[in-house]
């Protein structure tokens, strides 16, 4: 009988290798089936259980403008810029990317797994909820084509610059006009709303880090209250960045006023003062850079926001010292009446929540976001109180809602601050409303989204909007409590 066996040993074994084989290739086939209908419905019971609507939605544009604020350092910056670029788009689609490549190393392993063994697998493999961006939709592949690519390797000192410039803006000039209205305990305030704002911003990158594909804040919008939240998110925050261009037309207007009190002129018989007169002049000035189709060199050029920042406080404390204006003590230690007034500014003051995933998101190593967080609040609010204290103290009572129009115009300092405050909104206007402009390009139909005609139209349109709205509540400090208090602050509370 053993020598039966080993006389047919060969052939049985060769008959057995085949039959293996055959059952091999079996198994493998059916485990790629099996494979790609897991992998399918994997995700659908993710969504049935955790609810996350991950359709594409509007807006699909808003991660690819708001990033040209993260992206405000020139490549020639070399100590705070990252160790290379890499376009946001392939990182969005890697939901979509996901099961191709599961599908690949599977069928590479189907040697060493069995069936029972890829079954058991999937069965036993907790439900982690995941979020499919919307961004890697072709929809809106058109609506950003335009921007500038994202870095995604920024450097603590590159996110540090960007989270700076957006914190500290034109709510610098407002602080000395906040402690008048609400006297100079209402500065706990600021320090309660930057350790507030603090605290969500860290809650913010938690939320980012809950759910993989969430990006930004229409996204966990979207993640925590479905389309409806998404959209209500998003309305927000376009409703914020809207309102801060009508208020750089403002700024622009009537910083050109103090410097030109004197100016005027009359279209079709229709008498127009200075300030309406710089209005228009800044509003036609600004039409242009709104119809460009890279937006690169402005969002280059926007990094002069945090340089003039530190230009205008250092004009304003040049003209207390050194030009002898003096500081002169007074003022209510609280006022209740308008704190209300100051409770809006301080708000406004730290509005960044919007572009803070962005920031988060384009870091070497997103594990220094927190100190990312406080170092730019910190020197934010040393900034804030710094020159409110100064502007008040300078100009008392008399302190208007910015202080360069307090400082004297014979005075070079005066003129550099005004001129300062003028050409910064000029460049940053454009990177403000081109958000909106986008959402609402996405709106028309793909043929009319493809014509560069319409699209000047739409832009045109919004930018003459802004214009209406500055002439017709030229009231820049309680516009921009406003904004603050019902806006910023709505941001901040409508998901924590």
């Amino acid at each position: 009988m053993k020598k039966l066996d080993e006389d047919l040993g060969p052939d049985r074994e060769d008959e057995f290798q085949t039959d293996d084989e055959e059952n091999q290739a079996e198994r493998v086939c059916d485990l790629e089936a099996d494979t790609e209908s897991d992998v399918e419905t994997v995700p659908s019971r993710n969504h049935s259980s955790n609810d996350i609507d991950d359709t594409p939605a509007w807006p699909q544009s808003y991660r690819q403008s708001i990033d040209m604020y993260t992206s405000v350092t020139p490549p020639s910056m070399n100590f705070l810029r990252g160790s290379g670029l890499i376009r946001r788009s392939s990182s969005s689609c890697t939901a979509y990317q996901m099961p191709q490549a599961a599908d690949s190393d599977l069928m590479l392993s189907t040697q060493l797994l069995s069936e029972v063994c890829i079954d058991k697998q999937y069965k036993d493999e907790p439900s982690t909820p995941t979020f499919k961006s919307p961004y890697s939709h072709p929809y809106s592949k058109s609506s950003i084509r335009e921007l500038p690519p994202p870095q995604k390797q920024c450097s603590f000192a590159q996110a540090t610059l960007n989270g700076v410039n957006v914190l500290c803006g034109i709510g610098l000039l407002t602080t000395p006009y906040a402690i008048k209205e609400g006297g100079w305990l209402s500065l706990m305030l600021l320090v309660m709303f930057g350790v507030i704002c603090c605290y969500t911003g860290i809650l913010l990158k938690r939320c980012l880090e809950s759910t993989p594909g969430l990006e930004t804040y229409p996204d966990i919008g979207q993640a925590a209250f479905g389309r409806a939240g998404r959209l209500v998110i998003a309305i927000l925050l376009y409703m914020e960045l809207y309102a801060a261009s009508v208020e750089f037309i403002t700024m622009i207007s009537e910083n050109l006023a103090s410097l030109f009190p004197n100016t005027s002129m009359s279209v079709a018989g229709v008498h127009l003062d200075c300030h309406q007169t710089f209005a228009i002049s800044a509003a036609l000035v600004i039409l242009p850079t709104v119809w460009l189709r890279n937006l690169s060199l402005l969002s280059y050029l926007s990094v002069g926001g945090v340089i003039a920042s530190i230009l205008v406080a250092l004009c304003l404390l040049w003209v207390g010292v050194v030009n002898q204006v003096g500081f002169h003590p007074g003022g209510r230690a609280l006022d209740l009446a308008n704190l209300s007034v100051g409770i809006g500014i301080y708000g406004f003051s730290y509005s960044g929540h919007s572009v803070f995933p962005n920031i988060y998101s384009s870091m070497k190593e997103p594990s220094q976001f927190p100190y990312v967080l406080a170092t730019s609040f910190v020197f934010c609010f040393l900034m804030y109180v710094g020159v409110a204290a100064c502007g008040f103290l300078m100009f008392g009572n008399s302190v208007k809602s910015q202080f360069t129009l307090n400082m004297p115009k014979k005075l070079v300092a005066s003129k550099i601050a005004a001129w300062t405050m003028v050409l910064n909104p000029i460049t940053k206007f454009a990177l403000t409303i081109t958000p909106v402009m986008l959402s609402l390009e996405e709106l028309l139909p793909l043929e009319l989204r493809e014509s560069y005609s319409v699209s000047v139209i739409v832009r045109t349109i919004l930018v003459f909007s802004t214009l209406i709205v500055s002439l017709a509540v030229p009231f820049f400090g309680s516009v921009m409590a406003l904004i603050g208090s019902l806006l910023a602050m709505l941001v901040v509370s409508a998901l924590f």
